[in-house]
């Protein structure tokens, strides 16, 4: 069997979603031949820096404008009108794309990016023989319109709430089956805590943040430490600022009130977030599964408009997280939790909405309506 998973560079969570699914599918079935493709390979410069650069300055400068064209294209009517028009005049990064799906000739496609969902639809129109059973895996807790497309065999998302809104959409309801987020396998076996404490240091008998900046250092990591330091109780922090090297020189070299251990890219996250007590993190889909597999509650500070706003709300309302709109709220509010009973309950209730299993659950569900020869559209 022939398996490809297309994902798209836009923030690592695509990325990691992808990973996971081929540890997955690899460790079910290692004789298949699987291909893990970012589709900017087939990208010009032009349209790569677009994509990739585009999103992140997006974001990163102009949030209110990304939450508005998040808002303006999440519908349904407005996606088809344009991923018709789309498909009538289709850029040459799609026909490459399509090249490829051709000769590689997958049996299924695993898309942990809406980007390459409409890429299918276009193939569709072509293709000779069977096409591949195409899978849409949601990365955020909330679906946006342009996750859901004609080619799209099942969807596999979040949560019931996940899946009630692509039905309320037009979705069959047999195309939507509730997995959870992909994530690695690692963040299914809770490690040995202490052996990870005397790694860095950490004392057994004070809480322990974890400050994250994402995988690209973005976010306010600087003013959330100097906001630590005004916090009377004692604490330690994990601090993770990416790939931003710049940024983790420039927090290594500062004095702190509480002890702290800067850190860069890291591939141990599972193990940091084992020995936290309290994640201060923006709310990426990615992440916030894996703390929730592991039974950790989020500290979220100022959620871009779009999808970490949505994902924020599902969190928010399901008592696994809090949240802070401004960074000089934060001491007031994390002072208030620090050894509190709340943040206990905030634990149970993350564990309880973790799938730590979701990737192989996906790849099961996959096999399973292989098996049985069902392919509902969307």
């Amino acid at each position: 069997m022939r398996i490809l998973i297309a994902t798209i560079t836009a923030g690592g969570g695509h990325l990691q979603a992808a990973a996971a699914l081929e540890e997955a599918w690899h460790g079910m079935r290692p004789k298949d031949v699987i291909e893990r493709v970012d589709l900017m390979k087939f990208f010009s410069p032009l349209h790569k820096k677009v994509v990739s650069d585009g999103y992140i300055t997006l974001v990163e400068r102009a949030p209110e404008l990304w939450g508005m064209l998040f808002k303006k294209t999440d519908n349904p009517k407005l996606v088809r009108r344009l991923a018709k028009l789309r498909r009538a005049f289709p850029p040459n990064s799609t026909m490459r794309v399509i090249k490829h799906l051709k000769q590689f000739k997958p049996d299924v496609v695993l898309c942990t990016h809406y980007l390459p969902v409409e890429i299918l639809g276009k193939a569709r129109e072509k293709w000779q023989g069977d096409m591949p059973i195409a899978v849409c895996v949601v990365t955020d807790f909330e679906a946006h319109a342009l996750w859901m497309g004609e080619a799209v065999d099942v969807y596999c998302v979040a949560a019931e709430e996940t899946k009630a809104r692509l039905i309320a959409r037009g979705a069959s309801p047999e195309s939507v089956v509730v997995t959870g987020i992909p994530i690695a396998g690692r963040f299914s076996n809770a490690p040995d805590a202490l052996a990870v404490r005397q790694r860095y240091g950490l004392r057994d008998d004070m809480p322990t943040l974890l400050v994250l900046g994402g995988g690209f250092g973005m976010g306010p990591v600087a003013e959330i430490l100097r906001e630590l330091d005004k916090i009377e109780q004692p604490f330690q922090t994990l601090v993770v600022a990416g790939r931003n090297e710049e940024l983790r020189r420039e927090l290594a070299v500062c004095d702190r009130k509480h002890p702290t251990h800067v850190l860069g890219f890291v591939t141990n996250m599972h193990e940091l977030m084992a020995v936290a007590d309290l994640i201060v993190s923006k709310p990426g889909g990615l992440t916030s599964s894996e703390a929730l597999a592991m039974g950790k509650p989020l500290f979220i500070l100022n959620p871009i408009p779009g999808q970490e706003a949505a994902n924020s709300d599902f969190l928010l309302e399901r008592g696994a997280a809090v949240k802070v709109n401004r960074v000089e709220d934060l001491p007031y509010r994390l002072g208030q939790l620090l050894g509190s009973k709340k943040l206990l309950e905030m634990g149970a209730a993350a564990k309880k909405l973790g799938h730590p299993q979701a990737a192989p659950d996906i790849c099961r569900e996959v096999l399973r309506r292989m098996a049985a020869g069902k392919r509902v559209a969307a």
